[in-house]
């Protein structure tokens, strides 16, 4: 299995299926922040993997 900093590192440089996988991974979270009032709020889901996809662009390794 290719290590966290090589799949971030290929996220930035834009293969695809490195960011799927980041996302596949962190998953969980942000479907898991994405619930207000016990209630699955789509749109919110969207905007956390948007800023999801913006940090994985900025982050410095």
């Amino acid at each position: 299995m290719t290590d966290f900093k090589e799949l971030l590192l290929q996220a930035q440089t834009g293969v695809d299926s490195a960011v799927i996988r980041l996302l596949e991974l962190y998953k969980p979270l942000l479907v898991k922040n994405a619930i207000i009032c016990g209630r699955f709020d789509e749109d919110l889901y969207q905007e956390l993997c948007i800023t999801f996809l913006k940090c994985i662009r900025n982050f410095r390794v």
